[in-house]
């Protein structure tokens, strides 16, 4: 079966944020950045999304230990482009460097609510009544 070419370009687009992800890891990792609030904080790359023309990374970022992450993602887009420069080297194989921009990462939260939601009394009866329903039949 063929692929469709949608399906390949989607492929691409994970393959190559994967590859940045990688890329500003290794970065942050040595401590490149000369930035005093990032110099001591542990920052996470979790995602990294690409423009369908591979052109615009948005990387989404969270900061071990810290709730608000504001501050850190300000700092990192401040620090865009000499971290743009710094991964170069690591993605030479690309027509174009992408340009990077950071975003909070907020799945951790979502998650953290649904688990609640899932945890919650109300569900746990609802739950507990589809059980009842089920033994009567």
């Amino acid at each position: 079966m063929a692929r469709s070419p949608h399906s390949a370009h989607s492929q691409r687009r994970l393959s190559v944020g994967e590859k940045v992800r990688h890329a500003l890891t290794e970065v942050m990792q040595r401590g490149e950045i000369r930035e005093p609030l990032l110099e001591t904080a542990v920052v996470t790359v979790t995602e990294v999304d690409m423009s369908t023309d591979l052109k615009l990374a948005t990387a989404y970022v969270t900061v071990l230990g810290q709730s608000d992450v504001e501050p850190y993602v300000a700092a990192l887009n401040q620090h865009a482009k000499f971290i743009r420069g710094r991964i170069t080297p690591a993605l030479r194989q690309m027509k174009f460097m992408p340009e990077v921009r950071f975003r909070p990462d907020t799945s951790f939260d979502n998650f953290a609510r649904i688990d609640a939601l899932l945890k919650s009394p109300e569900v746990a009866r609802d739950l507990d009544d589809q059980d009842d329903d089920g033994d009567k039949n």
